[in-house]
């Protein structure tokens, strides 16, 4: 009989950690600031130009060494 009602009050705590969990979730999500349309345009933006700068410039890179082992070996 003992097993019995420790099974259920390992259920109800278990439950009660479930809710807790849960409601601790949605007071998290609700302390969310969401980034604008217009700011998330404008990252955007500058992730772009910045990963085409960057591969401009390691395009270049490549180009000046590979002139220099031309040169050196050739």
């Amino acid at each position: 009989m003992g097993g019995r009602n420790m099974a259920e009050a390992k259920a109800k705590k278990k439950s009660s950690k479930t809710k807790s969990w849960w409601t601790g979730l949605k007071a998290e999500y609700a302390k969310i600031i969401w980034p604008t349309k217009a700011s998330i345009v404008r990252q955007s933006v500058v992730v772009v130009i910045i990963t085409t700068i960057l591969g401009i410039l390691i395009g270049m890179i490549d180009q000046l060494i590979q002139f220099g082992l031309d040169k050196i070996i050739g």
